[in-house]
């Protein structure tokens, strides 16, 4: 897998038509959503994508900065193609969001609004929930919290 940091001026026409259609294809169709899924949040947002062997984007997430969704950084539209999905890719892919979160935002928390059904997966990554269950887009939702390491949130 190829880890790429980036922001949304720096990428292609093509590349962000490719990010469009990962999340559309997720957000929008598999989960019959029908609500926007670009926003204000992505241009100034750090964009994290992962490549394949292949070179195909398998993997995104984007890193929103404080204030602006939240009080504290938030990944969010956190999405693996439905093709590689079942491999682990996920959790590698919340970690390199992470590790880019503590290089962007050393000693802060990240919050993060959670699929409700993704409870237990964020938990296994160190999330905590921090809500009670909200619908956002029609889909319920709760928020969730992580907290650096002591180690790196005192470095």
């Amino acid at each position: 897998m190829h880890w790429h940091w980036t922001r949304l001026e720096q990428l292609s026409a093509l590349q962000w038509h490719e990010i469009g259609l990962l999340r559309q294809s997720v957000f929008v169709v598999e989960q019959r959503c029908p609500y926007p899924d670009l926003d204000r949040l992505d241009p100034v947002s750090d964009h994290l994508l992962g490549h394949d062997e292949h070179g195909r984007l398998v993997a995104y997430l984007r890193l929103v900065p404080p204030g602006l969704k939240f009080d504290q950084p938030s990944l969010g539209r956190v999405v693996v193609a439905p093709t590689a999905r079942r491999s682990r890719l996920g959790q590698a892919l919340v970690a390199e969001g992470l590790a880019g979160h503590v290089a962007r935002y050393p000693g802060r928390p990240n919050l993060i609004g959670a699929q409700a059904y993704l409870t237990s997966f964020y938990e296994s990554l160190g999330f905590i929930t921090v809500s009670d269950t909200y619908l956002e887009d029609e889909i319920p939702h709760l928020d969730m919290r992580w907290d650096p390491p002591a180690a790196v949130a005192n470095s």
